[in-house]
């Protein structure tokens, strides 16, 4: 009994009480998502700043709009949708995809199996140069992250990072199911590119 009288509220209580002008409910809404919006935010915006900056304008649209949530998706569906239109919306005024060049050079995208862009770490102990090697691969995939346009590194964190389907990444973007799959393909061939010498020296070290 005391078991049931201590369970959280769930989502769609706390949406209820909010609407009706409860501000506690809302700020535990906050509380609850606020880190995995932050994180979401600093993996699209590359940046601390931006990252809070998306993450208080999320909650402000979030107060403004919550109204508009149906309910038909989850709850956390509709804030990574805001985040990520935070986030474009940001990149967008900031010009920043004109510093990059389009990936719609590639006519022939690389084929990347699921978690192919993963190092294949042996079992057992890294030696000193692995582990050297593996973080500087984290590091150059960082900033090959980066300079992905921002419409297909979103789709990239959606799919390979947070772990979405297409369905549910096209649904936060909504964009259809083929344009993701497609943003994808063209992300994960530039990633590949980009990480092809490392990866060519990661396997000649383990030989």
């Amino acid at each position: 009994m005391n078991a049931r009288a201590t369970k959280p509220p769930t989502d769609a209580q706390l949406i209820r009480a909010a609407r009706g002008g409860n501000s506690t409910a809302f700020a535990s809404l906050v509380r609850r998502y606020e880190e995995t919006v932050y994180r979401f935010a600093f993996k699209m915006c590359r940046n601390r700043e931006r990252a809070e900056e998306t993450l208080q304008d999320t909650f402000i649209n979030v107060f403004r709009k919550l109204d508009s949530f149906d309910g038909k998706s989850k709850f956390s569906t509709w804030l990574y949708t805001i985040v990520a239109n935070n986030c474009l919306m940001r990149q967008r005024r900031r010009k920043l995809d004109d510093l990059v060049d389009p990936l719609e050079e590639f006519d022939e995208p690389y084929s990347l199996e699921k978690g192919q862009h993963r190092r294949q770490i042996p079992d057992g102990a890294e030696t000193p140069d692995e582990l050297l090697l593996s973080k500087e691969l984290r590091t150059v995939l960082d900033r090959a992250i980066e300079r992905l346009p921002l419409d297909y590194r979103a789709v990239f964190i959606l799919r390979d990072i947070e772990g979405h389907s297409n369905e549910e990444t096209a649904r936060i973007l909504t964009i259809s199911v083929e344009a993701t799959k497609s943003r994808l393909r063209r992300a994960r061939a530039f990633l590949r590119d980009q990480l092809h010498p490392y990866l060519a020296a990661d396997q000649r070290a383990l030989e």
